[in-house]
């Protein structure tokens, strides 16, 4: 990762802790270990043409980069950036098996991935990073909660894989390999899905919360929800695809949401299932800087991914 986008403001001549996130980023291919945060990229939109979207997403983690560059470090005292993953024309099995082993790498060494997209393909290669991990691990399989944050189910059948697959991939896997897996969307819209995604959805025991119960007045309720959920989970994988914000707040995605959830709702959940202490690893997708307007999409997306990266 060229350490020329991580740059940013220079307070040393005033009081206190100064630093920002450009001032601690290790940027080495080694190094990290138990309970380090380490950043990751997924430059791919491979996914998102298969799937008819508005490409662009493989320069999301670039934009996301820039944004996290300037924050405050707070007590975050470092974190590793190990680069991107990139998809070639239409490899995307291929990059997404190469982001997977980066992912079961970086697991393997007790630390927390936080991966950058990228369209939501990432997700087929975060949960194939983190089932390579497990089986290494050996052992009785845990259950796993996986937690998306869309206003996409993103469970659709047909293949080769798309970004509106993955998690249809996912639960597949899991059928396969005795690998009990619960899948949680919430945030969905239902003007962004079709009846047959619904009927799969609850074919598949998916538990879903459409975007209009995911609005401010609706958090605590969610929250219980959530606390209900992580309890019943062994380890956690997050997800966050941008299209669950209101275009307003994040137009840079491809496929803008008109209502979607507010920024603040989505932290809070996020937030929640980071303070569970099940959280294993985490990724933010669609990040579309070919659509953004000054920079809205990417400093979400970084706030998200602020506070994934702190202890």
């Amino acid at each position: 990762m060229s350490d020329t986008l991580w740059k940013g403001r220079n307070d040393a001549s005033e009081m206190g802790d100064t630093r920002r996130l450009f001032q601690i980023v290790r940027t080495d291919p080694a190094g990290y270990g138990a309970g380090d945060a380490v950043l990751l990229g997924f430059a791919s939109d491979a996914g998102v043409r298969r799937n008819h979207g508005r490409p662009g997403a493989s320069r999301g983690p670039e934009a996301i980069r820039r944004m996290l560059a300037n924050l405050p470090a707070h007590d975050l005292e470092r974190f590793w950036d190990v680069g991107d993953v990139v998809c070639e024309g239409d490899l995307l099995e291929t990059a997404q098996q190469a982001q997977a082993r980066k992912v079961s790498a970086v697991l393997a060494a007790g630390a927390l991935p936080v991966t950058l997209g990228g369209g939501h393909e990432v997700a087929w290669a975060s949960f194939q990073g983190l089932a390579g991990h497990l089986a290494e691990e050996g052992g009785a399989p845990p259950r796993i909660l996986i937690v998306n944050l869309d206003a996409h189910f993103d469970l659709r059948t047909s293949r080769p894989g798309s970004s509106g697959t993955p998690f249809d991939q996912i639960l597949e896997y899991g059928r396969n390999h005795g690998l009990p897996i619960r899948y949680a969307c919430l945030g969905v819209s239902p003007v962004g899905n079709t009846r047959g995604l619904y009927d799969h959805a609850r074919a598949l025991d998916v538990f879903y919360v459409e975007d209009m119960d995911m609005q401010e007045r609706h958090l605590a309720k969610r929250l219980r929800q959530i606390d209900a959920l992580l309890a019943e989970a062994d380890l956690v994988y997050l997800t966050i695809d941008l299209d669950v914000l209101p275009a307003g707040v994040a137009p840079g995605v491809s496929a803008p949401s008109a209502l979607g959830v507010p920024l603040s709702v989505v932290e809070a959940c996020a937030l929640a299932v980071k303070r569970s202490g099940k959280l294993r690893l985490a990724d933010i997708a669609e990040m579309n800087p070919d659509h953004d307007i000054d920079h809205h999409t990417a400093r979400a997306a970084a706030r998200l991914a602020w506070h994934l990266l702190r202890p």
